[in-house]
């Protein structure tokens, strides 16, 4: 499936509105790290097939030492800086601003995500579960530098294209649970209708700016919310305010399937969990070189 954009002069009939805004407040997580959880959190646990998004900042020497996954991706996308990335498989590599990892972690993984440079780095950390069908499957990567990342642009509005279709321009990315994943950048005064399957979940999280979504006369919404829209057949955002407005719109094919969490790892029932829990503690089915790996 793929989601494509409409006139960008012209409205939805059935636009997608605004059914739930929460501010993702600062909190701690992993090593010294602080993080604004947005999806995850008590008011939204989960938006299917979405699990968690984190926007984070991190400073040396904090950040996220040695743990492990199952059952999902993780999307990280920078927006300031680098973060250095290891795992148990020899895998190795440093994306830098703009550049996008997507994990798909499968039937397991143990890793590190460090900062790679002095200073504040900064990112978007998406959790999308996969469906009872891949949660096993080989680990894998997909890694996007900045420059590769498809681009559009039109009447004062810019795209990247990370996963799915706007503005006519396609991702190369392979999703395996389906999922539009955009970052947009408005210009004072311009406006931006996005068509999203009428099937999908769709979230906004403001980067920065302020801007009004779903119908013209909202009230402009500020950075570091996430705001979840009901149907429709797409989102209508509008930038009103003088200074520019970025966001990332995130749209995915629900799974409706049974959740069940414990901590990183995401199955469907709890024996599958406690499975997991003795994989991962004895280093057998996907954790076997658990037993002897350190990250450096």
């Amino acid at each position: 499936m793929s989601a494509s954009d409409t006139n960008t002069s012209f409205g939805f009939e059935r636009p997608r509105l605004v059914a739930k805004k929460i501010l993702a407040k600062p909190q701690s997580e992993g090593d010294g790290a602080v993080v604004r959880r947005s999806i995850g959190r008590p008011e939204l646990k989960s938006l299917d097939p979405f699990l968690m998004l984190d926007e984070f900042a991190v400073s040396p020497p904090a950040g996220f030492p040695d743990h492990p996954h199952r059952g999902f991706e993780t999307v990280t996308y920078m927006l300031q800086g680098a973060f250095t990335h290891q795992d148990f498989a020899g895998h190795k590599g440093t994306i830098q601003t703009g550049d996008v990892q997507w994990m798909t972690a499968g039937r397991g993984i143990i890793h590190s995500e460090m900062p790679a440079g002095e200073g504040t780095q900064k990112g978007l950390q998406l959790w999308i579960n996969l469906s009872s069908k891949d949660k096993m499957i080989e680990p894998r990567y997909q890694e996007l530098l900045n420059e590769d990342i498809p681009k559009a642009e039109k009447d004062g509005v810019e795209v990247k294209i990370i996963a799915g279709e706007s503005m006519g321009v396609h991702s190369p990315v392979y999703t395996r649970t389906p999922t539009l994943y955009l970052d947009f950048t408005l210009k004072p005064n311009a406006q931006h209708h996005q068509s999203i399957p009428e099937s999908w979940n769709a979230f906004v999280y403001i980067i920065e700016g302020e801007g009004t979504f779903g119908l013209q006369k909202s009230v402009p919404i500020k950075a570091h919310h996430v705001l979840v829209f009901g149907p429709g057949e797409g989102l209508s955002v509008w930038n009103k305010s003088s200074n520019p407005l970025r966001f990332v719109l995130v749209g995915g094919q629900p799974l409706n399937e049974p959740v069940v969490q414990h901590g990183p790892f995401v199955m469907n029932t709890q024996a599958e969990i406690d499975k997991t829990i003795e994989d991962y503690y004895y280093s057998k089915n996907g954790f076997e070189m658990a037993r002897h790996w350190r990250s450096q």
